[in-house]
């Protein structure tokens, strides 16, 4: 909390203070986007646990290409946020992140390997956006048991499974993690 908090302060400086928000507006925004994002990941994630159940690795392969997205899209539909999952090791090819995503994962990566709890890595800043300021929040997506049926060790990957990742994004970077490593970020952003 500290770090986002200082960062914020940082970034609100630079950004001038005539056009920055209130901090009571930008607790807000930050209470609102945690929510979000633990409703996105705890939904995820029973729809990964229940796909795993019903047809193994090869079928939750598609719950992160199909109903992740669908998840992300009612959210933003819901709150306005504009929300992604990014990584710079990416399945998706949209799933690349901006500079201010690139510097959120250095700074989670650096509270994580300090000793922080993975379930608290997030972060939140008032940054100038394209048509004024606007709201960032980043949560790390941690690295679960789970997740490394398909974004582990791609040596120690079924065949089949290979074979979905390969036919359903051939272009892919994200393997070779172990169990609490970030992944990536999902990333929420409200224009003020």
């Amino acid at each position: 909390m500290k770090y986002a908090l200082g960062f914020s302060l940082l970034t609100l400086t630079l950004a001038g203070c005539a056009n920055a928000p209130s901090a009571e507006r930008v607790a807000g925004l930050n209470d609102d986007a945690r929510k979000t994002a633990g409703g996105l990941i705890q939904t995820l994630g029973g729809e990964l646990k229940t796909a795993m159940t019903e047809g193994g690795p090869v079928g939750a392969i598609g719950v992160c290409k199909v109903k992740a997205p669908e998840i992300a899209a009612a959210a933003m539909q819901k709150t306005g946020m504009k929300i992604k999952r990014v990584s710079p090791k990416n399945r998706n090819p949209k799933g690349v992140p901006d500079e201010w995503e690139t510097q959120a994962l250095a700074a989670l990566e650096k509270r994580l390997a300090a000793g922080e709890k993975p379930e608290t890595l997030d972060m939140h800043a008032v940054v100038p956006g394209a048509n004024g300021s606007e709201f960032r929040y980043a949560k790390a997506l941690v690295t679960q048991p789970l997740c490394l049926n398909c974004h582990g060790d791609p040596d120690k990957m079924p065949p089949d499974v290979k074979a979905k990742l390969a036919a359903e994004y051939p272009n892919d970077k994200a393997v070779g993690y172990s169990a609490g490593m970030i992944r990536g970020l999902l990333s929420i952003r409200n224009p003020l």
